[in-house]
């Protein structure tokens, strides 16, 4: 799966959209009787958005991340400020090409895409590999 680099994260001034939020959760299952209660607002960078300077966004190109919730086209919400651990999704670029993949750093360090469709990338030693951030959020629409 590559990285389209979209854009930095700027964010606005004095400008807040707040959205509803329902205080109910909505059954993936069975459905049950609407609520008609907003427990309060709810403002996307807020949620989306921990660290706004460090945070930048890419749209996701292929399907091997499909086991991460993360398809293509999708948005990526990534943020610079946090430090790659073992399992976070990153975007990385090995060897001058970018790339979207689980980060592995036991029993050693490799990329691993999310659909066993894909080989898992082992880092060689004379590879170059820089992690350019933690994807934070996957912003994916079902409606295109």
């Amino acid at each position: 799966m590559k990285c389209q680099f979209i854009a930095r994260y700027q964010m606005p001034s004095n400008t807040t959209v707040c959205i509803p939020l329902f205080g109910e959760t909505v059954p993936a299952g069975f459905p049950s009787p609407a609520q008609d209660y907003v427990e309060r607002s709810l403002d996307l960078n807020e949620l989306c958005i921990q660290h706004p300077a460090a945070t930048y966004f890419v749209r996701a190109q292929g399907d091997s991340m499909q086991g991460a919730g993360i398809f293509d086209g999708d948005i990526l919400v990534v943020d610079r400020s946090l430090k790659a651990r073992h399992e976070d999704i990153v975007i990385a670029c090995l060897d001058n090409e970018f790339t979207v993949k689980q980060l592995q750093t036991r029993p050693r360090m490799r990329l691993a895409p999310m659909n066993r469709q894909f080989p898992v990338i082992e880092i060689q030693e004379e590879s170059t590999l820089e992690i350019f951030g933690v994807v934070s959020t996957v912003i994916h629409q079902l409606r295109r």
